[in-house]
């Protein structure tokens, strides 16, 4: 039997308050110590990741190892999402957690819509790492730097400052579109029958109908998982069950 909810005509935006920050957040902890294998299990993934890329960036000869390794990030991140996302959805309706039917839910996306949100996420990945590179060899390019680890001082020139403030506000720019089009939609297509365009669609109603709880929430993400790589990455063990978890709960409050 399907555990996914029938598609509704339209879906209804509820207005949301710090207070229900507050909550989805105790909820998401409440989450995290109900089940925290799986927590522990689907951050494995990223605390790998950044460990890889680290070691990428900190080793002779094997920089090339970041663009596999920071490429897998945006094409794994809904896969591992949707498993954080089915663990909330099964402890909300009280059903029995088992290691397989949390798997499979997460396999049987490859036949649904979370693909194609992958890809949009990809393309976005892409496009900035393009536009990343284009501003910085616009402002960069005639610049010596013996190399990219160890000439910070380039970056405090007023070309550099120059890069570094554009490339900041860009780069907002694209996390906000991202963050836009992905914080409600992921959990809506787990939990409906939906196409990823109409699910984009609603979340970014939900951004528009509650612009500044919704800048507040990503405020919160970002500055937790910033916090959270600055020990080794270890901090991702614990903040992204949480958020996972919080997130999920985020989305049913904010339709109807």
């Amino acid at each position: 039997m399907s555990n996914y909810a029938p598609a509704a005509t339209r879906a209804e935006v509820r207005p949301l308050s710090t207070q229900d920050l507050w909550a989805v957040l105790a909820l998401g902890w409440a989450d995290f110590k109900r089940a925290p294998l799986y927590g522990l299990f689907f951050a494995s993934v990223y605390v790998a990741g950044g460990w890889i890329i680290v070691y990428a960036l900190t080793s002779s000869g094997k920089l090339w190892w970041t663009l596999p390794a920071a490429a897998g990030f945006p094409i794994l991140g809904p896969f591992i999402a949707c498993g954080l996302y089915e663990v909330s959805r099964a402890l909300e309706e009280g059903e029995p957690l088992h290691w397989r039917n949390v798997l499979g839910v997460v396999l049987d996306q490859k036949d649904r819509q979370i693909p194609s949100m992958a890809v949009v996420v990809v393309v976005f990945f892409l496009f900035w790492n393009f536009l990343a590179h284009m501003i910085f060899a616009l402002f960069m390019g005639l610049s010596v730097m013996t190399n990219i680890t160890s000439s910070f001082e380039v970056y405090f020139t007023a070309n550099g400052v120059l890069m570094l403030t554009i490339g900041t506000i860009v780069g907002a720019i694209f996390a906000g579109v991202l963050f836009s089009l992905t914080v409600i939609s992921l959990p809506m297509l787990l939990d409906r029958e939906v196409d990823f365009v109409t699910a984009m669609i609603t979340s970014v109603a939900v951004v528009i109908t509650n612009p500044g709880i919704m800048l507040l929430w990503g405020g919160i993400i970002a500055m937790a998982l910033f916090a959270s790589m600055l020990v080794g990455f270890l901090g991702l063990f614990i903040a992204l069950p949480v958020l996972g978890h919080a997130s999920w709960h985020l989305y049913r409050r904010a339709l109807d």
